[in-house]
């Protein structure tokens, strides 16, 4: 191997591993993953442990599906496997015990040595292109990378796929060779049959944090600032409309999240996604929706739009759509703007501007007639080369006229010579509704803004990084302005103030 740039351990089930990444003479670095090897006499021995343990304790086909549960049954199997493993081999020292009876429920409950890159927070993607070649993974550092990790068999690829879907209700066969799921993490995957990947079957893995980003992350990171931060929670207080637009990998949904967190308690949210990303504080009143595939035989699909015309019987004052792609998907979102619903979703497109084309133009081809009921375009964007993520424009729409369509007018722009977000325009739109809706002055509005700017330099400076605190800390704020504005004021305690306001 070449020059080592950097090593790190990391940790999964109890396993402790090193990794190291190595330069080498092919371009692309590795990522060497060293693990302890087992004796073939030991993998033996482990495949009688895991009869024992799948005989004494049974499992139950919901128990895989939620995460608490697959956690409490990896402690059954863990302490029930230590106790066996003491019976047959006395011999091994309890470390070596512990990592075999570790490495055992990663393969009964995950993806094997995967497991242990997908406990690497450094990694953002893991993919399995097929048995010939090594696992690939996209590191936040150092991009693509090699890894010394190799899926001997195609069969092997093809478990794990169905092992993935079962436990969220998808199939992979050879007539459905395509494959939309999540993990129990919520990590996302995408999996794909030979012959349609001809170099093999495929497993592509979306990591998602553990713990979900918050405005405190996005502010620190400087992915957006204080001005724009706070104009944003005054738009999705008084029920604006936004959509988050932006490239692949570029952070939309993540965005989107964030924002989702200023919604009010009072009111009920329903989310319609593909697969489950969105991660809201859990004391809302909140209805996650998911689509489903259909089965062999055709039947059973629930789609977006089943899902989002279903939504709208079901008395929501939100909306939030994972993603839009089609054109009855988008009439019936803007006829649920319309209807007085709040509404939230993603784009995929690079600037503002784009994204109003892509909703104007076919093949989404909203008439432009009840584009209007939209407010803001936020655009996230990644900056590849330096690894960074921004919101690239914040932008309203400004409603056409006889002789010209919808306009764009941008608020802030991030620019890259400086890396910050500049204001570019005054409001004509946005502040001007929000005036008509709540009775505010405009000057009544800059010092809603001020106040919530005061409260997120609060958050920043006593480090709130968790989404349920900081849902609490603005619904008391909704409540009750005062308190939260005067302890931010006095940099009070977080917890305290959480703490009393629920005496």
């Amino acid at each position: 191997m070449g020059e080592k740039l950097e090593s790190y351990k990391i940790s999964s089930e109890g396993i402790e591993a090193n990794v190291s990444i190595e330069k080498t003479s092919d371009f692309v670095s590795i990522y060497n993953l060293k693990l302890p090897e087992i004796a073939s006499g030991t993998l033996v021995l482990l495949e009688k442990i895991r009869a024992v343990l799948l005989t004494e304790i049974p499992i139950k086909p919901t128990e895989l599906m939620d995460i608490t549960s697959i956690e409490n049954l990896k402690k059954k199997f863990f302490e029930k496997g230590l106790e066996i493993f003491k019976r047959e081999m006395p011999f091994v020292d309890e470390n070596t015990q512990k990592y075999l009876i570790g490495s055992l429920i990663q393969e009964m409950f995950g993806l094997g040595k995967i497991e242990f890159l997908l406990s690497d927070p450094n990694l953002e993607e893991v993919v399995i292109n097929g048995s010939k070649e090594p696992v690939w993974v996209y590191h936040k550092k150092y991009g693509w990378l090699k890894t010394n990790v190799q899926i001997e068999q195609e069969n092997e690829i093809l478990n794990y796929a169905n092992n993935i879907g079962r436990k969220v209700g998808r199939q992979i066969t050879i007539l459905n060779p395509l494959m939309d799921a999540h993990l129990p993490t919520g990590d996302r995957v995408n999996a794909t049959l030979f012959p349609i990947s001809t170099h093999g079957n495929t497993i592509t893995i979306r990591k998602f944090r553990r713990s979900p980003w918050t405005i405190t992350d996005f502010i620190e990171n400087k992915t957006l600032n204080f001005e724009v931060a706070a104009l944003i929670w005054l738009t999705v207080q008084y029920e604006m409309n936004m959509i988050v637009a932006g490239g692949t990998a570029s952070g939309k949904t993540s965005l989107l999240n964030v924002f989702m967190s200023f919604i009010p308690p009072n009111q009920r949210v329903v989310s319609i996604e593909d697969t489950r990303e969105l991660q809201l504080p859990d004391f809302l009143h909140w209805v996650p929706l998911t689509t489903r595939e259909p089965n062999p035989e055709g039947l059973g699909e629930v789609s977006m739009l089943d899902l989002l015309v279903n939504s709208l019987r079901m008395r929501p004052d939100r909306i939030i759509v994972g993603e839009i792609r089609r054109a009855r998907e988008a009439e019936v979102l803007f006829e649920a703007m319309h209807t007085g619903h709040s509404v939230y979703a993603t784009l995929h497109a690079d600037t503002a501007e784009q994204a109003l084309k892509r909703l104007v133009n076919p093949p989404i081809n909203v008439p432009e007639s009840v584009i209007e009921a939209l407010h803001l375009f936020a655009v996230a964007f990644r900056d590849r080369r330096l690894g960074i993520r921004r919101m690239f424009q914040l932008s309203e729409i400004l409603p056409g006229s006889e002789k010209r369509g919808p306009q764009i007018n941008t608020l802030y722009r991030w620019k890259p010579s400086k890396d910050e977000i500049i204001k570019e325009n005054e409001s004509y739109r946005l502040i001007d509704e929000i005036s008509m809706h709540t009775g505010m002055s405009n000057q009544d509005i800059m010092n809603d803004i001020q106040e919530k700017i005061k409260i997120l330099k609060w958050f920043v400076e006593k480090q709130v990084k968790d989404l349920n605190k900081i849902g609490r800390l603005v619904a008391i704020y909704y409540s009750t302005p005062d308190v939260v504005v005067k302890a931010a004021e006095k940099n009070e305690d977080v917890d305290k103030v959480i703490k009393s306001w629920f005496k």
